[in-house]
């Protein structure tokens, strides 16, 4: 079964539609990942899952109750919560306090399991987030979003801007937190580090999916890497 499911979903900027009938689905304890360069349509998907955007139209089905235009605050009350593009952390406070303030209402009771699934982060408990690497701030920006214990976590290019060491390792922790439960889509130009913990797969272009299926079949078919994934996945 589909913890979310989306369905026709129609955005517009204006005059201009950005996305054109969007179908997707990511089950229960899934990982699926939304492929494409720059510009295709994934940020404004994740915009419109998450309440910021107002969809022209289509349905954004999460537990079987239709999310599409519900504030943001309501969305995320339901289990359902995005970690954003570009780190979006407290620079200025320490992680300790980045984490307290993403727990919200659970306040310190997810501190020790997420402390657990980031040791490092647990390390430097008392640094400025400011201070962290990139790929520390990375962690840092899921790991507040799990302090609210979500059913879903969505995550906007959590490879941007990192060495690649740095991105197989987060991407080995989404596997853990997968394994522990947790549903997670994950929009990516960055498709073999993607498809290698992904069960499912999409390609975006020009504001649609054009092709769906098993993250194994997209990542084997040398026709699909040539033609949406920039020759990357081997």
């Amino acid at each position: 079964m589909s913890l979310l499911e989306i369905r026709g979903l129609t955005v517009a900027m204006g005059l201009q539609e950005i996305l054109h009938g969007v179908d997707l689905a990511v089950p229960e304890r899934g990982i699926v990942a939304v492929l494409g360069s720059n510009g295709v349509g994934k940020t404004t998907l994740m915009r419109a899952i998450s309440g910021i955007y107002s969809p022209k139209a289509g349905s954004i089905l999460f537990r079987g109750e239709d999310i599409a235009r519900m504030k943001s605050h309501e969305i995320v009350a339901r289990g359902l919560l995005q970690a954003p593009e570009g780190r979006q952390i407290f620079a200025s406070m320490t992680v300790l306090e980045n984490l307290v303030i993403g727990g919200g209402r659970h306040g310190l009771a997810e501190l020790d399991r997420v402390m657990a699934l980031f040791p490092v982060l647990g390390q430097r408990r008392g640094q400025m987030a400011g201070s962290l690497s990139g790929g520390e701030q990375q962690m840092l920006c899921i790991a507040r979003a799990l302090m609210a214990r979500p059913s879903i976590l969505l995550l906007d290019e959590p490879s941007l801007g990192l060495a690649p060491k740095v991105v197989k390792s987060i991407f080995d922790l989404l596997a853990q937190i997968r394994s522990e439960g947790l549903s997670i889509l994950i929009v990516e130009q960055n498709a073999k580090a993607a498809l290698r913990i992904a069960d499912r797969a999409a390609v975006m272009e020009g504001g649609r999916i054009v092709i769906e299926g098993p993250s194994a079949d997209l990542a084997g078919d040398p026709r699909i890497v040539e033609a949406y994934l920039g020759g990357h996945v081997h």
